[in-house]
């Protein structure tokens, strides 16, 4: 299983459709810039046969030491960003 780089994905889309590498990387870069922007406004994205990236509020827990497990640690409330997978993501990765 190999790790996929912003760097090797513009490289394998810029070989791919003949474009030149810094247009793929603006484009790219915008794109994250944007999704960014959006789920930090509390929106939800929904890419169709992909999967839906959205904001969840993350409840407060209490967690443990694993070396001295009768401490309780107070893990506090947070927002995380959840992604589901659509269809089509589903099946190709099964």
């Amino acid at each position: 299983m190999a790790t996929i780089t912003k760097k090797k994905l513009i490289q394998t889309i810029s070989q791919s459709k003949g474009l030149h590498p810094n247009d793929v990387r603006n484009v790219i870069q915008a794109f994250l810039d944007a999704m960014t922007e959006s789920l930090s406004q509390g929106d939800r994205l929904e890419f169709r046969d992909f999967g839906v990236f959205e904001v969840v509020e993350r409840r407060q827990k209490i967690g443990r030491n694993p070396k001295n497990a009768s401490v309780a640690i107070i893990i506090p409330a947070r927002k995380a960003v959840k992604f589901t997978p659509g269809k089509k993501m589903k099946q190709l990765i099964e």
